[in-house]
């Protein structure tokens, strides 16, 4: 079975006071909703999640970034056996290179964290079990299986 496609990249800066801090953003609506995210999404059709990336960072953030600054991070797969629609693939990018300044959008509203004290209990429950260790420059390939309440990971793999 082949799952839905989607991406999500974390941008990353050193503050003033060189803190490396993640750009996040308050989901306003669709699936998370209220949930702190990276920016990305759904790949269109013939779309490469490199290129999703891009567009899906600029809709969402106004930022823009070049797919040639995109690392790459890893591929995560979640699971949601009790709500089959929602499971699906995501590639995941690190990028340190954009121009612009984040401005809210429909989809959500971005704000800078700083890596070392992630707000994890307002993410997605996987976010925990991976998040800092990538952040920071590891890889990761993974799957997440969530629970009937459809917010707890419940197994991964």
């Amino acid at each position: 079975m082949t799952l839905p496609q989607v991406c999500v990249c974390y941008l990353l800066r050193r503050s003033t006071d060189g803190v490396v801090q993640v750009l996040l953003g308050r989901k306003k609506k669709g699936l998370g909703v209220g949930n702190l995210v990276g920016l990305g999404g759904k790949l269109e059709p013939g779309e490469s999640p490199r290129d999703a990336a891009v567009r899906e960072i600029e809709e969402e953030s106004g930022l823009v970034v070049q797919a040639s600054a995109l690392m790459p991070a890893g591929v995560l797969t979640y699971l949601f056996p009790h709500r089959e629609a929602w499971s699906q693939d995501s590639t995941v990018f690190l990028c340190t290179d954009w121009s612009g300044t984040p401005r809210e959008s429909n989809e959500l509203n971005p704000e800078w964290f700083d890596v070392d004290t992630l707000p994890v209990d307002d993410m997605w429950d996987d976010a925990r079990h991976w998040l800092p260790e990538v952040l920071r420059g590891a890889r990761i390939r993974a799957t997440f299986t969530f629970g009937e309440d459809l917010r707890s990971v419940v197994d991964r793999a």
